[in-house]
């Protein structure tokens, strides 16, 4: 697994993930036409990594033969102090490892690239692949609240990973 910036060659393997009803499920997304997906894909082409207050999506591909299979969202807050971070992988590479490779390797670029104290994962009580997820890579369930969700009520969970003590951070 590699993480890279999405390209147009990139969509066929997007939208067939994008418009998958089960991975979806769960996403603050929503699948778009191809016209629309190639834009957002070559908005993220040229879009800054860590601009504030703005979400990036960071693709991850096979590292064998550079084939999309997921992307990872991650938005800075405007202060800087935070950031929080959304994830998706195709049904054919779940189940491998390979997600909780790349969310962690997300999670290490956003602490050593920025200065935020601790990075959010919000993910509905009922998506346990993500709960699981989340929890291997040391996040702490923070807090649960009712909220609302494309319209339904649902309950979400809020994981946090603080900046690793050893790491420190970055120079300026």
């Amino acid at each position: 697994m590699v993480l890279r910036r999405l390209v147009g060659s990139d969509l066929a393997a997007f939208q067939a993930y994008r418009h998958d009803a089960l991975i979806g499920l769960y996403q603050g997304w929503c699948p778009q036409t191809d016209e629309q997906s190639l834009a957002f894909i070559e908005q993220m082409a040229g879009a800054a990594l860590f601009a504030p207050g703005d979400w990036f999506q960071i693709g991850i591909a096979d590292a064998l033969n550079g084939r999309l299979i997921g992307d990872i969202g991650w938005r800075v807050a405007a202060d800087g102090a935070s950031a929080e971070i959304g994830f998706s992988l195709c049904a054919q590479s779940q189940r491998q490892g390979l997600a909780t490779e790349a969310v962690g390797a997300a999670l290490r670029l956003l602490f050593e690239s920025t200065d935020v104290d601790c990075v959010i994962g919000i993910t509905d009580a009922r998506n346990a692949a993500s709960i699981r997820l989340l929890e291997r890579l040391g996040m702490r369930r923070a807090s649960t609240a009712s909220a609302v969700f494309r319209g339904a009520p649902c309950t979400e969970h809020r994981f946090v990973a603080s900046r690793p003590v050893a790491g420190g951070r970055r120079s300026t």
